[in-house]
């Protein structure tokens, strides 16, 4: 993969966007084979009735998959939305999207972006405003919290989730700068039972956080984690950047990265899972 964001497991199978090569990777025919996009999907989630529904990120819209291509599902154009990121849902079918605002990779000036609330109907609305790079999301807490990465912020922060699924107070859940070090910018985030997986790119280790505390740290050095998802048995598959010792952004830029899908398992090595390289 050029990019693997988003990776999700459902149904004994893995799915997860190729950002950088506009394409939707997945085993689910029991082959590890790509559908070639018209536009990128960023975030992926699986609705409760089982439908796949992505940010398309460049056409800041939602999609539903329809087993070739993304048909429409939720138009964001008027909010105003700028590239779209990651992507979770709640049991009532709600969806919460990263309004990232600028363009990272094209050298685009940083603003603050936002988060959407996309509701079952398809109408949506700007649920939090003023997120510095807003990334990977994840409800905690039974459903009572959202926790979104601010990468640019190198912090985690939590959002009470209202009765009608809008958000209410914010507040720091994690300082990662502190906690993991200067270079622990979180990318993709994911549930767990006490706290969150994060995905921290350029301080190449995935680390279990909770309300500032560390409580676990897998090494994934000289590789960059980009996002994670659990397994229904509850191994951990993560989604690697192999820049070739170039920055990030540089190699991101010059399409020089490749990315993998791993396994990992307590106190066991990484294990490759699933590799594909031009």
């Amino acid at each position: 993969m050029g990019w693997g964001e988003s990776p999700r497991w459902y149904d004994g199978a893995l799915w997860l966007s190729d950002t950088q090569r506009a394409r939707l990777w997945t085993d689910a025919s029991g082959e590890w084979r790509p559908f070639a996009l018209e536009s990128p999907s960023n975030g992926l989630w699986f609705l409760p009735d089982g439908r796949l529904v992505g940010a398309l990120m460049r056409e800041r819209r939602i999609g539903e998959w329809d087993g070739r291509a993304w048909r429409p599902y939720a138009d964001l154009a008027g909010l105003g939305a700028g590239p779209l990121g990651d992507m979770i849902g709640d049991a009532d079918g709600n969806l919460y999207v990263d309004d990232v605002a600028f363009d990272a990779a094209a050298g685009e000036e940083p603003v603050p972006g936002r988060i959407i609330l996309v509701r079952p109907d398809g109408s949506a609305v700007v649920a939090a405003e003023d997120v510095e790079f807003p990334n990977g999301l994840a409800l905690v807490d039974g459903g009572a919290t959202l926790v979104v990465a601010q990468t640019a912020a190198r912090c985690l922060t939590a959002f009470e989730v209202l009765a009608d699924g809008t958000l209410g107070e914010r507040r720091r859940y994690a300082d990662l700068a502190g906690l993991v070090g200067p270079d622990a910018r979180p990318d993709g985030i994911w549930p767990a039972k006490r706290g969150v997986w994060v995905a921290t790119t350029s301080g190449r280790a995935i680390v279990r956080v909770g309300e500032d505390e560390v409580h676990e740290t897998v090494p994934t050095a000289p590789l960059l984690p980009i996002a994670c998802c659990l397994r229904d048995d509850g191994a951990l598959i993560a989604t690697l950047a192999d820049t070739r010792g170039a920055p990030l952004l540089d190699a991101v830029r010059s399409r020089r990265v490749t990315a993998s899908a791993v396994l990992i398992e307590p106190r066991k090595p990484l294990e490759r899972h699933h590799e594909v390289k031009e």
